[in-house]
Protein backbone atom coordinates (compact mmCIF):
# COMPACT_ATOMS: atom_id res chain seq x y z
CA UNK A 1 0.00 0.00 0.00
CA UNK A 2 1.25 3.58 -0.97
CA UNK A 3 1.72 5.98 1.85
CA UNK A 4 -0.88 8.24 -0.01
CA UNK A 5 -3.40 4.98 -0.44
CA UNK A 6 -2.75 4.47 3.25
CA UNK A 7 -3.76 8.42 3.94
CA UNK A 8 -7.18 8.00 2.28
CA UNK A 9 -7.85 4.60 4.06
CA UNK A 10 -7.25 6.04 7.52
CA UNK A 11 -9.15 9.20 6.50
CA UNK A 12 -11.92 7.08 5.23
CA UNK A 13 -12.26 4.84 8.35
CA UNK A 14 -11.83 8.13 10.47
CA UNK A 15 -14.43 9.50 9.16
CA UNK A 16 -17.01 6.42 9.83
CA UNK A 17 -15.67 6.54 13.01
CA UNK A 18 -16.88 10.19 13.91
CA UNK A 19 -20.35 9.12 13.58
CA UNK A 20 -19.95 7.14 16.27
CA UNK A 21 -18.35 9.90 18.87
CA UNK A 22 -21.10 12.15 17.22
CA UNK A 23 -19.99 14.00 14.29
CA UNK A 24 -20.94 13.27 11.11
CA UNK A 25 -18.60 11.50 8.39
CA UNK A 26 -17.13 14.67 6.70
CA UNK A 27 -16.74 16.43 9.87
CA UNK A 28 -14.39 13.04 10.92
CA UNK A 29 -12.62 13.03 7.75
CA UNK A 30 -11.52 16.81 7.70
CA UNK A 31 -10.31 16.01 11.23
CA UNK A 32 -8.68 13.33 10.08
CA UNK A 33 -6.94 14.71 7.47
CA UNK A 34 -5.31 17.68 10.05
CA UNK A 35 -4.02 15.08 12.29
CA UNK A 36 -2.24 13.50 9.77
CA UNK A 37 -0.96 16.75 7.73
CA UNK A 38 2.60 17.83 9.43
CA UNK A 39 1.73 21.64 8.23
CA UNK A 40 -1.41 23.38 8.86
CA UNK A 41 -4.24 23.27 5.93
CA UNK A 42 -5.58 25.85 4.19
CA UNK A 43 -9.81 25.71 3.18
CA UNK A 44 -9.04 24.84 -0.22
CA UNK A 45 -6.45 22.05 0.57
CA UNK A 46 -8.97 20.63 2.58
CA UNK A 47 -11.24 20.90 -0.46
CA UNK A 48 -9.05 19.40 -2.84
CA UNK A 49 -7.81 16.67 -0.76
CA UNK A 50 -11.14 15.45 0.23
CA UNK A 51 -13.21 17.23 -2.67
CA UNK A 52 -15.40 18.93 -1.12
CA UNK A 53 -17.34 22.44 -1.04
CA UNK A 54 -15.89 25.44 0.37
CA UNK A 55 -19.17 26.25 2.57
CA UNK A 56 -18.87 22.30 3.56
CA UNK A 57 -15.00 22.72 4.71
CA UNK A 58 -16.15 26.46 6.15
CA UNK A 59 -19.54 24.45 8.53
CA UNK A 60 -17.44 21.41 9.49
CA UNK A 61 -14.30 23.43 10.35
CA UNK A 62 -16.03 25.61 12.68
CA UNK A 63 -17.59 22.55 14.15
CA UNK A 64 -14.21 20.65 14.82
CA UNK A 65 -13.06 24.68 16.48
CA UNK A 66 -16.03 24.54 18.70
CA UNK A 67 -15.51 20.85 19.79
CA UNK A 68 -11.97 22.21 20.39
CA UNK A 69 -10.14 19.70 18.33
CA UNK A 70 -8.81 21.76 15.45
CA UNK A 71 -7.92 25.74 15.51
CA UNK A 72 -6.86 28.69 13.33
CA UNK A 73 -3.30 29.35 12.83
CA UNK A 74 -1.98 32.38 11.23
CA UNK A 75 0.67 32.49 8.71
CA UNK A 76 2.95 35.21 8.00
CA UNK A 77 2.60 36.76 4.72
CA UNK A 78 -0.57 34.87 4.18
CA UNK A 79 -4.13 35.77 3.53
CA UNK A 80 -5.57 32.50 3.68
CA UNK A 81 -6.86 30.88 6.83
CA UNK A 82 -4.77 27.83 7.69
CA UNK A 83 -6.12 24.85 10.35
CA UNK A 84 -4.31 22.45 12.81
CA UNK A 85 -5.50 19.35 14.52
CA UNK A 86 -4.54 18.62 17.88
CA UNK A 87 -1.37 16.03 17.50
CA UNK A 88 -1.84 14.34 21.37
CA UNK A 89 -3.75 11.65 20.98
CA UNK A 90 -4.98 11.63 24.94
CA UNK A 91 -5.71 15.53 24.70
CA UNK A 92 -8.13 14.38 21.56
CA UNK A 93 -9.73 11.92 23.62
CA UNK A 94 -10.47 13.96 26.22
CA UNK A 95 -12.03 16.69 24.52
CA UNK A 96 -14.13 14.09 22.81
CA UNK A 97 -15.11 13.00 25.79
CA UNK A 98 -15.96 16.45 27.31
CA UNK A 99 -17.82 17.33 24.68
CA UNK A 100 -19.72 14.48 24.47
CA UNK A 101 -20.54 14.67 28.37
CA UNK A 102 -21.43 18.33 27.82
CA UNK A 103 -24.20 16.74 24.91
CA UNK A 104 -25.28 14.06 26.36
CA UNK A 105 -24.68 13.20 29.79
CA UNK A 106 -25.45 16.52 31.47
CA UNK A 107 -28.86 16.99 29.49
CA UNK A 108 -30.31 14.14 30.85
CA UNK A 109 -29.36 14.67 34.26
CA UNK A 110 -30.74 18.03 33.90
CA UNK A 111 -33.66 16.17 32.76
CA UNK A 112 -34.00 13.87 35.72
CA UNK A 113 -33.66 16.13 38.34
CA UNK A 114 -36.66 17.81 36.50
CA UNK A 115 -38.74 14.43 37.04
CA UNK A 116 -38.10 14.12 40.33
CA UNK A 117 -40.23 16.96 40.98
CA UNK A 118 -43.04 15.25 39.75
CA UNK A 119 -46.06 15.13 41.89
CA UNK A 120 -48.22 12.47 42.30
CA UNK A 121 -51.69 12.59 40.76
CA UNK A 122 -53.66 8.95 39.65
CA UNK A 123 -52.11 5.56 40.52
CA UNK A 124 -49.50 5.20 43.73
CA UNK A 125 -48.70 2.00 42.02
CA UNK A 126 -47.27 3.75 38.68
CA UNK A 127 -46.20 6.88 40.36
CA UNK A 128 -43.93 4.98 42.70
CA UNK A 129 -42.49 2.53 39.51
CA UNK A 130 -42.30 5.70 37.79
CA UNK A 131 -40.09 7.93 40.35
CA UNK A 132 -38.00 4.46 41.45
CA UNK A 133 -37.38 4.47 37.69
CA UNK A 134 -36.22 8.00 37.56
CA UNK A 135 -33.96 7.68 40.60
CA UNK A 136 -32.37 4.79 39.46
CA UNK A 137 -31.45 6.30 36.40
CA UNK A 138 -30.24 9.72 37.56
CA UNK A 139 -28.29 7.35 40.29
CA UNK A 140 -26.52 5.16 37.25
CA UNK A 141 -26.31 8.44 35.30
CA UNK A 142 -24.97 10.80 38.64
CA UNK A 143 -21.91 7.75 38.97
CA UNK A 144 -21.13 7.89 35.34
CA UNK A 145 -21.10 11.56 35.54
CA UNK A 146 -18.41 11.25 38.32
CA UNK A 147 -16.54 8.47 36.27
CA UNK A 148 -15.91 10.74 33.37
CA UNK A 149 -14.66 13.82 35.24
CA UNK A 150 -12.13 11.25 36.98
CA UNK A 151 -10.96 10.17 33.76
CA UNK A 152 -11.20 13.78 32.10
CA UNK A 153 -8.66 14.86 35.44
CA UNK A 154 -6.94 11.67 34.53
CA UNK A 155 -3.12 11.55 33.26
CA UNK A 156 -2.65 9.29 30.46
CA UNK A 157 -1.20 6.29 32.39
CA UNK A 158 -2.69 6.13 35.26
CA UNK A 159 -5.98 5.41 33.21
CA UNK A 160 -4.52 2.82 31.79
CA UNK A 161 -2.98 1.05 34.57
CA UNK A 162 -6.73 1.10 36.15
CA UNK A 163 -8.21 -0.12 32.72
CA UNK A 164 -5.34 -3.18 32.71
CA UNK A 165 -6.29 -4.02 36.96
CA UNK A 166 -10.04 -4.03 35.96
CA UNK A 167 -9.18 -6.56 32.56
CA UNK A 168 -6.82 -8.69 34.93
CA UNK A 169 -9.71 -9.33 37.26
Amino acid sequence: MTLDEAKQKFIHAWGGLGTKWGINKTMGQIHALLFIAPDPLSTEEIMDTLQISRGNVNMNVRELMDWGLVQKVYKTGERKDFYVAEKDVWKVAKQIVKERKKREIEPIIELLAELEATKADGDAEDYKAFMDSVANLKHFTENVDKSVDKIMRADENWLFENLLNIIKK
